[in-house]
C-alpha cells in the first residue's frame, strides 16, 4: 500500500525540512569525504609507520588489508546498523554513525603503528555504512511527495561526490602547506593532516542534533505499536527474496568498478612516464589533481542521475543510461591512457567518475521503494553492506591479486591492465543482472 498520494503538488520545503537536507548532506559528503582519503593517504602512510614502500611484498599485503577488512567490518557492522534503523529508529543511529567515523578520523590521524591505523580505519568505515543506510530510510520518510523525495534524495546523494571534491582537494592544499601546520610526532606527515579532517563533519552535527525529526512513518508505527520487529530472514522471503539477492549482487558491481579500477588510480599515476624522475612531493599533488578529475566526474553523474530519476520512469532503462557506456569506457582508459598519457588520462577518468558513481546514487533512490517500513534499513543495510561493502570492495583485492598475472614493464602497469579487467567484468555483470531487477510497484513508499 503506497504512504503518499503520488499525485500529490510538491509542497515548498519548510526551513527544517532545509535543515534536515543540510545535516544528510553533510553525512554524505563526509561519507565518501573518510572512504576515498584512503587511496590517498596509503601509500605514505605505510612508508612512515612501517617503512613500506611500493614494490615491497610487505606492500601488498598491509594495501589489500587497508582497503578489505575495514569493509568487511564496515559490511557486518552496517547490516547490523540497518537492523538498529528499523528497531531504534532512524535519526538517532544516523547521528552516532557520523559521530563514530568522525571521530575515528581523529584518531587516526595520531595512530603510531599499522595495526592502530587498520583499526581506526575499521571504525570509521563501520560509521560510514552506517549512516548511509540511516540516512537514505530517514530521508525517504520525511518526504512523501514521490517527485520531491526522488529529488531530495538524488541531490543530497549528489553531496558525496562534493566529499571526493573536497578530499582531493584537502590533500593538495595540504601537501602544499603542510610545513606550516603544527607538527605531530615531530613531522608534517600530509597524510596525518588528512586524516584529521575528517572530524569536521561532527561540529555541525553537535549543533544541530536537536532540531532534527524522527521520521513520521516509522515514529507513528512505533507510537501506535503496530512497528513489526525486522528480521533478515523476511528479507528473503518470497515476496522481497528477488529484489534482496538482486539489488546486492548490483550493488556488489557498482562497488566493484569504484574500488576495483577508479581507486587504485593513486597507485597507478606516480607510473606514468611523464612523472618519472619526481619525487613524492612533486607527484602526490599530481595524483590529487587527477583524483580530483575523477570526482568531478561523479558529481555530474550523480547530479545527471538526479535530474533523470524524476524522467525516466522504468528504473532498469535509468540505471542502463550509465551502464552500457561506462562498459565501454573504464577499459579503454585503464588500458590505455592510465599507462601511458597523463592528459588523455584526466579526461577519460571524468567519463569513468561520472559512469560508475551516478549508480551509487541511483541505488539511494531506488532502494527505499522496495521494501516496507520495518524492513527499509535491513533490506537497504544487506544491499549496500554485503553487496557494496563486503562483496564489491574485496574487487580491490581481485585487482591487487591480477595484476602479477598481468603483461607490463612496470607494477603501476600491471595493476593499470589488472583494474580494467576487472572493470569489464563487474561492468558486464551488471548490466546482464539489469534484466531481471524488479521495476517498484508504485511510486510511493511501501507501508
Amino acid at each position: 500500500m503506497p504512504m503518499s498520494d503520488t499525485t500529490a503538488t510538491a509542497p515548498r520545503l519548510t526551513p527544517v525540512q532545509w535543515l534536515i537536507c543540510v545535516i544528510a548532506s553533510i553525512g554524505f559528503a563526509f561519507d565518501i569525504y573518510e572512504l576515498l582519503m584512503l587511496p590517498l593517504i596509503l601509500p605514505p602512510a605505510l612508508k612512515d609507520l612501517g617503512g613500506i614502500q611500493l614494490g615491497n611484498p610487505q606492500f601488498a599485503y598491509w594495501r589489500d588489508l587497508m582497503f578489505y577488512l575495514p569493509a568487511f567490518c564496515g559490511g557486518i557492522f552496517g547490516l547490523l546498523g540497518g537492523y538498529l534503523t528499523d528497531r531504534l529508529g532512524r535519526r538517532r543511529v544516523l547521528v552516532y554513525s557520523i559521530l563514530l567515523y568522525a571521530f575515528s578520523a581523529l584518531g587516526a590521524g595520531f595512530a603510531t603503528s599499522l595495526p592502530m591505523l587498520l583499526f581506526l580505519r575499521c571504525t570509521t568505515f563501520v560509521g560510514v555504512c552506517v549512516e548511509f543506510v540511516a540516512a537514505v530510510a530517514w530521508l525517504a520518510e520525511l518526504f512523501p511527495n514521490p517527485k520531491q523525495r526522488e529529488s531530495v534524495l538524488g541531490y543530497t546523494q549528489a553531496f558525496s561526490s562534493l566529499g571526493g571534491l573536497m578530499v582531493s582537494g584537502m590533500f593538495v592544499l595540504i601537501s602544499k602547506y603542510s610545513f606550516s601546520l603544527p607538527a605531530i610526532y615531530g613531522a608534517h606527515a600530509e597524510w596525518r593532516y588528512t586524516l584529521i579532517s575528517g572530524v569536521i563533519p561532527a561540529i555541525p552535527l553537535i549543533i544541530i542534533r536537536p532540531f532534527l525529526p524522527e521520521s513520521p512513518a516509522w515514529q507513528e508505527k512505533k507510537d501506535a505499536g503496530t512497528l513489526k520487529r525486522p528480521s533478515i530472514a523476511e528479507i528473503f522471503s518470497p515476496a522481497f527474496r528477488r529484489t534482496t539477492i538482486v539489488t546486492t549482487l548490483m550493488f556488489a558491481c557498482a562497488y566493484g568498478a569504484a574500488f576495483g579500477a577508479i581507486q587504485q588510480l593513486p597507485q597507478i599515476v606516480p607510473g606514468l612516464p611523464e612523472l618519472k624522475g619526481l619525487t613524492r612531493p612533486q607527484i602526490q599533488p599530481i595524483v590529487g589533481a587527477v583524483q580530483m578529475v575523477q570526482e568531478i566526474g561523479g558529481l555530474v553523474g550523480r547530479f545527471l542521475l538526479a535530474f533523470l530519476a524524476i524522467r525516466i520512469l522504468s528504473r532498469r532503462k535509468l540505471l542502463r543510461v550509465f551502464q552500457i557506456p561506462g562498459l565501454i569506457i573504464l577499459p579503454l582508459v585503464f588500458i590505455f591512457p592510465a599507462t601511458n598519457n597523463l592528459d588523455l588520462l584526466r579526461v577519460g577518468i571524468f567519463f569513468c567518475g561520472l559512469f560508475t558513481v551516478a549508480q551509487f546514487s541511483f541505488w539511494g533512490n531506488y532502494l527505499p521503494r522496495v521494501y516496507p517500513v520495518h524492513l527499509r534499513g535491513t533490506g537497504e543495510g544487506f544491499a549496500a553492506n554485503i553487496g557494496g561493502r563486503m562483496i564489491g570492495t574485496s574487487a580491490a583485492l581481485l585487482t591487487t591479486q591480477l595484476a602479477g598475472l598481468m603483461p607490463g614493464t612496470t607494477p603501476a602497469m600491471h595493476l593499470a591492465y589488472a583494474a580494467a579487467a576487472v572493470a569489464f567484468l563487474v561492468y558486464a555483470a551488471g548490466l546482464v543482472l539489469s534484466f531481471f531487477l524488479p521495476e517498484p510497484k508504485t511510486e510511493g513508499l511501501l507501508e
